[in-house]
């Protein structure tokens, strides 16, 4: 078993039996687990982030209505499907924060976004794994309030990895 498909299965036992799950009591009474990507070793990536010269600070609304402080942090580029596209990177206290919405976005993955939370590796990079792209917990519960990928996180490109759309 790879370790992605033993995190998953992890992760699937947590949603079905934690007390802490972002399921209700009845989600959890007919869970049979999330739906994935296969594992793709393209979208596992590390990166070099050009970090912004100015750290500016900026004010993410969330799916509730209020709003998360992040800091703008670097903007790195990649490949996808032969097309070059590029992401910003965040920083908070809690460490790197990458949201971002792709084209499948309300079909194949979740339309408010998925997140990363991004390594900064030994060497500088930062190990950007989308295998491992999971969904926020409002795509489950109403009740969470969830950040919500700004506009320059918002691909034209498919990123085929990580959490499909919860149905």
């Amino acid at each position: 078993m790879s370790k992605l498909t033993e995190f998953r299965k992890m992760k699937d036992d947590f949603f079905a039996n934690d007390e802490h799950s972002p399921l209700t009591t009845e989600q959890k009474s007919d869970f049979n687990g999330l739906e994935y990507f296969p594992e793709t070793e393209e979208l596992r990536l590390e990166v070099d982030v050009e970090k912004f010269p100015e750290q500016v600070q900026l004010q993410m609304q969330t799916s509730t209505g209020d709003v998360q402080t992040y800091t703008r942090f670097g903007l790195f580029k990649f490949d996808v499907e032969g097309e070059e596209t590029e992401l910003t990177l965040y920083a908070s206290h809690h460490g790197y924060f990458l949201p971002f919405v792709d084209s499948q976005a309300g079909t194949e993955t979740y339309g408010a976004g998925r997140y990363l939370d991004p390594e900064q590796l030994p060497n500088g990079k930062f190990n950007i794994d989308f295998n491992v792209a999971y969904n926020p917990y409002c795509a489950y519960n109403e009740m969470w309030s969830c950040p919500i990928p700004p506009a320059e996180n918002r691909l034209r490109v498919p990123i085929k990895a990580g959490e499909k759309n919860y149905k």
